[in-house]
């Protein structure tokens, strides 16, 4: 005699319960935002408790924010060049080259922040273009390119900056990663009142298009995540945005990096998911032969992803030189690891086709509060790397066992 649970019969995604069954077989999904939560948690409870921990105090969730937007936006782009089957070790170089380039038209040459920005993006996209045509085109292996890319646009870094700092940027480039939000609704003392009704309106409009997908899932029997783990899911995130939100409201509100990444994770989210070219961009990973002999041009969406990962690179540059108010040297060092890292940690595959743009900013996010909460406990820079590194290998056999498994 068998004993049957109380989803069986069900169809798919009826199911009251918390399904243990569906959470390992999505464990890509679901697996990386625990750790986030997990991590942070950690990281609260270490800097002074649940209650009075540093992590998440107003001041220290800006600066992470702040400090984090750069690799986030990077990381965006990264995505579809891994999930493409290709890699782009020259992102930080490229960020660094642009800064530089930026500050000496603004400080140098007097060009106004909006005109300076415009420029700067088109030689990102120049330098995405032409990575991009020799790995589409000629065939040249990504690492190759984009490792002699990495040397050249560190040097051109030096060459532009002369081997010194060029700054201050005029104030309103400097908003572009140190302002915020300005509200309009004039809240009492202490409370950002535009940062609130914004959070709570995106809260609303996540919550009410995740409700019409699964209706429409249910409707044509897709919907295969259990209803207890869908409402679940629901809650915990609403709740998560709001908290934030009202943390980020008793300061000074949304800096409007914040905005801006949002804008670009929901974009990119839609062209990934819900586009044509989103979904041929994932053939092109998953068997870029099949790929082509289905009609798919597989060299042109290859060049295109190199382009917008120029195009992001120099974003983020422009984004890091306004936080520091000057162009260094030393600007873009490391952020292709960072980046990369981030990528793979949030569940992207280092074989291809596989990966999301919410996976990706979760990964960065990952990386992030690892190292905004190592340096709030004085972790030494040599520890960091090392467990910055074991999890970063840690993620890669993990993608590796599951892929195995599969």
């Amino acid at each position: 005699m068998s004993i049957k649970t109380a989803d069986e019969g069900l169809p798919a995604g009826q199911g009251g319960g918390f399904n243990l069954g569906f959470l390992k077989s999505h464990i890509r999904e679901y697996g990386m935002l625990i750790a986030l939560v997990v991590i942070m948690l950690f990281f609260q409870v270490m800097t002074g408790g649940l209650i009075d921990g540093v992590l998440m105090k107003p001041l220290n969730l800006t600066n992470l924010m702040l400090q984090n937007s750069y690799i986030v936006i990077m990381a965006i782009g990264m995505l579809l060049i891994i999930i493409t089957g290709h890699i782009d070790l020259s992102v930080g170089s490229v960020a660094g080259f642009i800064g530089g380039l930026g500050a000496v038209l603004m400080v140098k040459y007097q060009f106004d922040a909006f005109s300076a920005s415009v420029v700067c993006l088109l030689v990102g996209a120049i330098v995405g273009a032409t990575q991009g045509y020799l790995v589409a085109y000629f065939k040249v292996p990504s690492f190759i390119v984009t490792l002699a890319g990495m040397l050249v646009f560190r040097g051109l870094t030096l060459k532009v900056l002369g081997s010194a700092s060029i700054g201050p940027f005029p104030e309103s480039f400097q908003k572009l990663s140190k302002g915020f939000i300005p509200d309009f609704l004039g809240g009492g003392p202490g409370l950002h009142t535009t940062t609130l009704i914004l959070g709570a309106v995106a809260v609303g409009a996540l919550v009410l298009l995740n409700v019409r997908r699964r209706q429409k899932q249910t409707r044509f029997g897709q919907a295969d995540e259990p209803f207890g783990i869908f409402v679940g899911r629901n809650v915990f995130i609403a709740a998560a945005i709001m908290l934030i939100t009202y943390l980020l409201a008793t300061y000074n509100g949304f800096p409007n990096v914040l905005i801006l990444m949002a804008i670009l994770i929901l974009a990119y989210g839609f062209m990934t998911t819900r586009t044509t070219a989103g979904r041929r961009i994932y053939a092109v990973g998953g068997n870029e032969k099949a790929a082509k002999l289905s009609g798919i041009r597989t060299e042109r969406l290859t060049f295109m992803t190199f382009v917008n990962m120029g195009i992001l690179a120099a974003l983020a540059g422009l984004i890091f030189a306004a936080r520091l108010n000057s162009a260094t040297p030393k600007a873009g060092v490391g952020f292709e690891l960072d980046v990369i890292a981030a990528c793979f940690i949030g569940g992207a595959s280092a074989y291809g086709g596989v990966g999301k743009v919410l996976g990706a900013v979760i990964g960065a996010f990952i990386m992030g509060v690892m190292n905004n909460g190592m340096s709030i406990l004085g972790i030494g820079i040599d520890d960091q790397q090392v467990i910055k590194g074991l999890v970063l290998l840690a993620a890669v056999c993990f993608d590796v066992y599951n892929r195995n498994k599969a």
